[in-house]
């Protein structure tokens, strides 16, 4: 008599497994169809630019898909935008200079310096329809998220390695096989984490998206911002516990849904010779690639990435040299249809600069004095803000990226912290520290400091997971001392993502001082000197010259801290500390 052998039911689980997972993710496309029927039905009703927050547990599922929907739909569109700006800058010598200082200057503009244009813009632009007010408000959730994205795909396309540029050409590929098999994945890494820094800035701003005063103008949107901003400044400790803890269920179950499974794919991105042996995992990525039904995707959109060509290097040994890399060409020339858009931006520019200076001539000594001296106190509390997140981030991050078990532990504890609003309870600390006798002047840098330490950390951890295995490996063989291993590996392979975290850090914490240096609480308000007062004073009186020069003169320090320190170590980056053969 016949046997059955103990494996032979394995073909029958291994039927079922796929057949789950298929009605997991059709569930999901069908769950993102009604969310998108619920929203479009939503926004196309008549706008509505107060809504009552109630602070009732019952209503926070129907806050938290609005405000889900408003950050990923930024996201979405800060990816887009980041991508093309950054591959346009790179590949358009002549346009590089002009784009990179235009990025300094959005990227140092606060939230609330592009409310009132994009908020009057939007509503006129879709009158009748709440869809005006609420692609303003993702608009400006979208300035929070977008530079640190741009910067990240701008510094990776830049220190490509040459001999990679050379292989590209060497294997006669287009421009579009250049973009999926080499530009993409070697960008890859920094990406997914300046993604997450960037949904965590979006929370950041998000209460000062959806709730906001405009001169006479009142706007307040449902979603978890306004819902903690009006919990917080009535003092309803139920319902900022009750928000916080809604925030910190999101934050976890996207790390686990969506950015653990990213990390995961696109760990196989690094550029290395050797395959290290300790990887980094995620059962949600493993089932994703049994579905059956993701599979039949066409193959530019689920196998997209499966062959960077520094994978095919690495096994091909038999190649013919066709030309030598010509960067002229590669790059190529700037077409008739840039120089129209150029002139049309000059005129554009140019009206926008006169209207500026007829504002700017209503602006008073007095009110440029006190500008000038806000300037100074918040330069010393950013660049304060700045040294203190460095002081613990690099060693942190480092060993994040080093450690796939630590990082997943660690991870998401930072994820959380970086995306939990801390506006929302900042006001109660305010109010303990002027009882104590102290006021917005160490409260201020504490709050910059949650503003601007995770983008140099999760660039840091990008930067230590991109640094090759078998580099690492070399170093242990060596033995080399714990000083040799930071000066020689660590810090030189960190270093591009490091002066990305650092030059986007910056404008983070300009952003935050919005938020540090002013803040109500209750019946009252605290402040203190700073442009961030400024801005945020200037904003709910409606006094747009001020408003309007603040901006410029945080625009002014910005770029020249980034053309004098920030961009020549970013020269250095592309020149000594790129990853060569």
């Amino acid at each position: 008599m016949k046997t059955q052998h103990p494996l032979a039911r394995t073909p029958v689980t291994a039927r079922a497994w796929p057949f789950l997972i298929d009605a997991a993710v059709a569930a999901c496309a069908l769950a993102l169809f009604f969310a998108l029927v619920s929203t479009g039905a939503y926004w196309l009703g008549k706008p509505v630019p107060v809504v009552p927050i109630s602070h009732s547990i019952g209503a926070l599922p129907v806050y938290a898909f609005y405000s889900i929907v408003r950050i990923g739909i930024a996201y979405l569109l800060s990816l887009i935008f980041a991508i093309a700006y950054g591959y346009t800058a790179v590949y358009n010598p002549r346009l590089e200079a002009w784009m990179i200082a235009v990025l300094d200057i959005l990227q140092s503009i606060p939230v609330l310096s592009f409310l009132p244009p994009v908020v009057l813009a939007m509503v006129a632009l879709v009158p009748g329809h709440q869809m005006g007010i609420e692609m303003g408000v993702i608009l400006l959730i979208f300035t929070g998220q977008v530079w640190n994205l741009a910067f990240s795909f701008y510094s990776s396309l830049k220190t490509i390695p040459r001999e990679m540029q050379e292989a590209s050409l060497i294997y006669r590929y287009s421009a579009w096989q250049r973009f999926w098999q080499l530009q993409m994945p070697f960008a890859a890494i920094g990406l997914v984490w300046n993604s997450i820094v960037s949904v965590a800035g979006g929370w950041f701003a998000l209460m000062a998206c959806e709730m906001f005063t405009m001169g006479t103008r009142n706007f307040q949107l449902p979603g978890l911002g306004s819902y903690l901003e009006t919990a917080a400044v009535s003092g309803d400790m139920r319902a900022l516990v009750a928000g916080f803890a809604v925030v910190i269920l999101i934050v976890v179950a996207t790390d686990q849904l969506a950015w653990r499974p990213l990390i995961a794919w696109s760990d196989k991105f690094k550029f290395e010779q050797v395959e290290s042996a300790d990887r980094v995992a995620s059962p949600i990525l493993e089932l994703l690639r049994r579905s059956s039904l993701l599979s039949s995707l066409p193959g530019r959109i689920w196998h997209s990435f499966e062959e960077p060509i520094y994978r095919r290097m690495a096994q091909t040994r038999d190649c013919r040299i066709v030309h030598p890399l010509d960067e002229g060409r590669a790059r190529g020339k700037a077409s008739a249809g840039l120089w129209a858009l150029a002139v049309a931006a000059i005129i554009v520019v140019g009206w926008g600069a006169a209207q500026a200076i007829l504002m700017l001539r209503t602006v008073t000594w007095p009110d440029l004095r006190l500008l000038l001296e806000g300037a100074g106190a918040t330069f010393l509390r950013v660049n304060t803000a700045l040294l203190i997140s460095a002081a613990w981030t690099i060693p942190v991050g480092v060993a994040i990226g080093f450690s796939p078990k630590l990082a997943r532990f660690v991870q998401p504890l930072a994820q959380v912290m970086a995306s939990v609003p801390a506006t929302a309870f900042f006001p109660i600390l305010l109010i303990g520290l002027v009882k104590i006798g102290g006021g917005l002047g160490i409260g201020s840098i504490a709050l910059m400091l949650l503003g601007t330490q995770w983008y140099i950390l999760f660039n840091v951890i990008a930067g230590a997971m991109s640094i090759p295995s078998d580099l690492r490996e070399v170093s242990s063989l060596c033995h080399f001392t714990r000083w040799q291993r930071w000066t020689k590996l660590i810090l030189p392979g960190i270093f591009p993502y490091l002066i990305t975290g650092m030059v986007t850090a910056s404008g983070g914490a300009w952003n935050a001082s919005v938020f540090a240096e002013y803040s109500h609480v209750k019946d009252h308000t605290l402040q203190t000197i700073g442009l961030g007062a400024q801005i945020d004073a200037a904003t709910d009186s409606g006094r747009f010259p001020i408003l309007l020069l603040a901006t410029i003169m945080i625009s002014v320090m910005v770029v020249t801290m980034n053309r004098l320190i920030w961009r020549r170590l970013y020269r250095l980056a592309e020149t000594r500390y790129k990853l060569e053969g």
